[in-house]
């Protein structure tokens, strides 16, 4: 039996009357508009259990569910990829998540990606989110390191995702950021969505945006710089980057919303330092804390070095 990556949506007033095909494409950077048309032409697209067209213009309180067909013949190689397992049991592993390696394998890009690399040093991952991201509740960028939760059973899977959605999930990131922020302690509460002048890239947007928050304590400063961490409150696409960013303040090294001569450093200096959660069988509260990344400690180095 063919399994399908189901996706689910309640469309709220701030998305009511767009065109499903436009809604959809801004839920999927990967997809371009016309594989989403195609979707909603072969019937993979409903709502409120009916097809629709692609001009379809959405109600608040419609229920859209996509469900995307397998790709045909498509099958994600293990791959012996190093993977720093920071924890395991029978239902969740824990992966320190090196800088440069993207989570979950993406059409035109099948390889060398987390996934592969759970595939060949993990017995069994959930099957949730079908193929492309067996095991996968939640990703961090490429260019970000740190810690990243992987469910190895639907059980566990359903729970942490859960746990995702009500913010129960404790993450706190650790920044380097341009510029000198003067108070010691603040939030960013700006709503995120996709940039209309970019779709690659998310911005700051009252229109088509989700409620995004972030909080932040400077822990040191340097000339020019300010080093920070944050805890997130919500889990949006590029949050922290397009938050700092927004403040005046854009991650060093950011390729997408920094300045283009920075400090050198091979993507932004954002490392996902704590992860904490409930088990999803026992219930008891786990807690994990990631060192620094290599290159991260040294810029900070040389920066105390130079202060």
């Amino acid at each position: 039996m063919e399994r399908f990556e189901k996706y689910e949506w309640t469309i709220d007033s701030d998305h009511a009357g767009e065109r499903i095909d436009k809604f959809l494409v801004e839920q999927f950077a990967e997809w371009s508009r016309s594989q989403i048309q195609q979707w909603i032409k072969e019937g993979h697209v409903t709502v409120n259990e009916k097809e629709v067209k692609a001009n379809y213009k959405v109600n608040e309180e419609d229920e859209i569910v996509v469900k995307i067909p397998p790709q045909k013949d498509l099958e994600i190689e293990p791959e012996n990829i190093p993977l720093d397992i920071v924890y395991q049991d029978q239902d969740v592993v824990v992966i320190n998540k090196p800088r440069g390696l993207v989570v979950h394998p993406a059409p035109g890009h099948y390889s060398g990606t987390l996934v592969n690399a759970l595939l060949y040093h993990i017995k069994d991952l959930s099957g949730i989110n079908g193929v492309l991201r067996p095991g996968i509740v939640h990703r961090i960028d490429k260019d970000t390191s740190g810690l990243i939760m992987v469910a190895k059973n639907d059980l566990a899977h359903e729970s942490l995702a859960r746990q995702l959605k009500d913010h129960i999930v404790h993450r706190v990131y650790v920044a380097l950021v341009h510029g000198n922020i003067p108070h010691d302690l603040g939030t960013v509460d700006a709503p995120i969505g996709r940039d209309p002048k970019d779709r690659k890239k998310m911005a700051v947007v009252h229109k088509n945006s989700k409620h995004a928050v972030t909080h932040f304590i400077v822990k040191e400063r340097f000339e020019g710089y300010t080093l920070i961490e944050c805890k997130l409150e919500t889990g949006r696409t590029h949050q922290i980057r397009v938050h700092m960013q927004y403040i005046g303040h854009p991650l060093v090294g950011d390729p997408l919303y920094g300045p283009k001569r920075t400090l050198n450093i091979d993507g932004q200096a954002l490392h996902a330092k704590v992860l904490g959660f409930e088990h999803p069988r026992t219930g008891e509260y786990l807690e994990f804390d990631s060192e620094l990344p290599e290159d991260m400690d040294r810029l900070l180095e040389q920066l105390r070095t130079k202060h």
